[in-house]
C-alpha cells in the first residue's frame, strides 16, 4: 500500500509537512531546547506579567491625555531627529558605496582588497548603534552629531553588505562584454553593473532611513540629541502626559517615513 507521501499532490491542494528525517528531527529538538533554556534564562513568567498589568493600566490613565504643554520644544527635538537620521543615511549610503563595490565577490579581483572591505562592513554591522553613540559623545561631545556619525557608521555597514550583494546579483553579460571590448573593470562597474543595481540600492536605503529614524530616538537616551533625550527625562521625572506626547510624535514620525519609503520603493520597482 502506497504511503501519504507517494501520493501526488493534485494542484490546488495544500501543502503537507513531510516527516522529518532524523537529523532533522534533532535540530528540532534542539532549538527548542536553546528556546526553553533562553525563557528560563530570562526569567519568562506570565504570572509576573499578569500582575504588572495593574501597573501598565495605571501608566496609561496617568498619561491621558497627553500634555500639549511644550509641544513647540518637543517639536524642534522631533525635527532634530529626523534630520540626524537624513544626514547619517545619506552619509553612510555614500560611505557604503566604494565598501560595496570593493567587497562584492569578482569585481575588482583582488582577494586582499575585498577581505579587508569585507571585514570593515562587518565591524560596522556588528557593532550596535547605540555602542557608536557612546563612542562618539567621547569622542565629539553630546548633541545631535555624535547621533548622526553613530547612524552614519551603522548605515554603511547595513547598506554594504546589501549594496554588494546587489551588485553580484546583477547579470554579467554587458559587463563581460564592456570588457571584452578592452573597457577597464572599474569602468564597467560604474557603467553596467552599478546602474543595474541602482534600484536596489535606493530600496536599501530607504529601509536604512526608516531604520534610522527608530535608532535615532534611542540614541537620544544616551545624549546623542533629538528627542530620545526629551521622553527619557519625561520619564524620570514622571512626567507621564508629556511622556505619552513624545511617544505619539514619534509614532507619527515612524508611520509618515515608512509610508513614504513603501510608496517610493513601489514607485522605483514598477519603474525599473
Amino acid at each position: 500500500m502506497a504511503s501519504t507521501t507517494d501520493i501526488p499532490r493534485q494542484p490546488g491542494m495544500p501543502v503537507r509537512f513531510e516527516r522529518p528525517s532524523a537529523l532533522a528531527f534533532l535540530l528540532y529538538a534542539v532549538g527548542l531546547g536553546v528556546l526553553i533554556w533562553s525563557l528560563d534564562g530570562t526569567g519568562w513568567s506570565l504570572a509576573e506579567l499578569a500582575t504588572g498589568l495593574p501597573a501598565l493600566g495605571d501608566f496609561f490613565s496617568r498619561a491621558w491625555p497627553p500634555s500639549l504643554e511644550r509641544l513647540p520644544s518637543l517639536s524642534s527635538a522631533l525635527i532634530e531627529t529626523f534630520q540626524m537620521a537624513v544626514a547619517g543615511t545619506v552619509v553612510g549610503a555614500v560611505i557604503s558605496i566604494p565598501l560595496a563595490v570593493l567587497s562584492a565577490r569578482g569585481l575588482l579581483g583582488s582577494r586582499w582588497l575585498n577581505f579587508a572591505a569585507r571585514s570593515v562592513v562587518a565591524i560596522f554591522r556588528t557593532v550596535p548603534d547605540l555602542v557608536w553613540a557612546l563612542i562618539f559623545v567621547i569622542a565629539v561631545g553630546l548633541g545631535p552629531f555624535a547621533g548622526t556619525l553613530a547612524i552614519a557608521v551603522d548605515t554603511a555597514g547595513f547598506c554594504g553588505r546589501f549594496f554588494a550583494e546587489a551588485m553580484e546579483d546583477v547579470d554579467k553579460g554587458p559587463a563581460e562584454a564592456l570588457q571584452a571590448q578592452g573597457v577597464r573593470r572599474i569602468d564597467t562597474i560604474f557603467c553596467a553593473v552599478m546602474p543595474a543595481a541602482t534600484p536596489a540600492f535606493i530600496t536599501t536605503t530607504l529601509f536604512a532611513l526608516e531604520k534610522a529614524v527608530r535608532s535615532s530616538v534611542v540614541l537620544g537616551l544616551v545624549g546623542a540629541g533629538g528627542i530620545g533625550l526629551e521622553l527619557k527625562v519625561s520619564m524620570d521625572m514622571f512626567d507621564y502626559p508629556t511622556a505619552a506626547t513624545i511617544i505619539l510624535m514619534i509614532f507619527g514620525l515612524v508611520v509618515i517615513v515608512e509610508q513614504v519609503g513603501a510608496h517610493t520603493r513601489t514607485r522605483v520597482m514598477d519603474g525599473h
